[in-house]
């Protein structure tokens, strides 16, 4: 009895430390695919791909832009929107040079936050929320923000303020 119990403890730890030794690659490799995904969404627009940028989106993807108007939803929207603004063959261009990846769980979500640089206007922060569907990663929302130096901070308070107010905005 204790050799059968030696045996399944031997296999038991034996199955662990594969699926321990099995895990980070799995995680390396949907790392990347998301990784590939984000990095084509930015290549797309830079290049005025509009299948290519909206394809990198689920069917219902929401887009947040930097302004307080600016939500972007598919397929109504965000797919007007970008429609019309690579007609005429420009886009726009961002460079991820920081990401960090998260998963939930299931393995199936994913959220991601990453720096990315505008030769053009400078530093943002893209947040998103990709889900995996038929084995392929999809961006369910991405969110654009202006990252503001903290030494700015003040100055941009209240220039934002100013900008608010002409609207009549809260």
């Amino acid at each position: 009895m204790q050799r059968y119990l030696a045996v399944f403890l031997l296999m038991m730890g034996s199955m662990t430390m594969m699926s321990i030794a099995q895990e980070p690659k799995i995680a390396t490799t949907e790392n990347q695919a998301i990784s590939q995904l984000v990095d084509g969404l930015h290549y797309a627009a830079s290049q005025a791909d509009l299948n290519g940028y909206l394809g990198s989106f689920t069917p219902n993807g929401v887009f947040m832009g930097t302004d307080d108007w600016e939500r972007w939803s598919r397929p109504t929207t965000l797919d007007e929107y970008v429609k019309e603004r690579f007609k005429e063959g420009t886009g726009w261009t961002y460079q991820s040079v920081e990401r960090h990846i998260n998963f939930a769980q299931d393995g199936q979500t994913a959220w991601l936050d990453e720096i990315i640089v505008s030769p053009k206007w400078g530093r943002f922060r893209g947040t998103g929320v990709v889900t995996k569907q038929n084995d392929t990663w999809k961006i369910a929302h991405y969110s654009m923000s202006v990252l503001v130096a903290n030494e700015a901070f003040f100055d941009i308070v209240e220039i934002n303020k100013k900008a608010f107010a002409a609207r009549k905005t809260n």
